[in-house]
């Protein structure tokens, strides 16, 4: 795990130590595309940035639909999830974006499949646009115990 930390601070918040560490994924998940951490770990909890469906081989975007962007970036959460020494079973809260609300329910069941019964707190909104003009968007909080 050590050889996955970037970088490595420490700040005093109300007298509590808090190590904020950025995560460094696995080949299988697509490096970020900004200047931006992919999870930052922060106490105990891990703080995932916004996972798009990006094929970790050529950063390109996933040909097909809302089904296949929503499978691929559930898979780069999970991956950018499990490099942090965690899993998608400690996941307290997701956001998901969707280019458009109709593709809830689609979303919904592949988002229910992945999650099984372990089932995090959710918000799901619809926006206009998302980088490379993708359909889907999922960002979380995750705990590290």
């Amino acid at each position: 795990m050590q050889a996955a930390l970037r970088t490595l601070t420490r700040t005093r918040r109300s007298a509590v130590c808090f190590v904020r560490a950025a995560i460094s994924p696995r080949p299988d998940a697509p490096k970020a595309i900004g200047p931006y951490s992919q999870a930052v770990k922060l106490g105990d909890l891990l703080f995932c940035s916004g996972c798009i469906p990006l094929d970790p081989a050529t950063m390109e975007v996933v040909k097909g639909g809302i089904v296949e962007q929503t499978e691929q970036a559930m898979k780069n959460l999970k991956a950018v999830v499990e490099a942090s020494g965690s899993d998608l079973s400690k996941v307290a809260k997701t956001t998901v974006f969707l280019k458009s609300m109709d593709d809830f329910a689609t979303v919904n069941g592949i988002y229910a499949r992945v999650f099984g019964e372990h089932t995090p707190a959710r918000s799901c909104v619809e926006v206009s646009r998302l980088p490379k003009d993708v359909l889907f968007e999922i960002e979380c909080i995750a705990s590290l115990k």
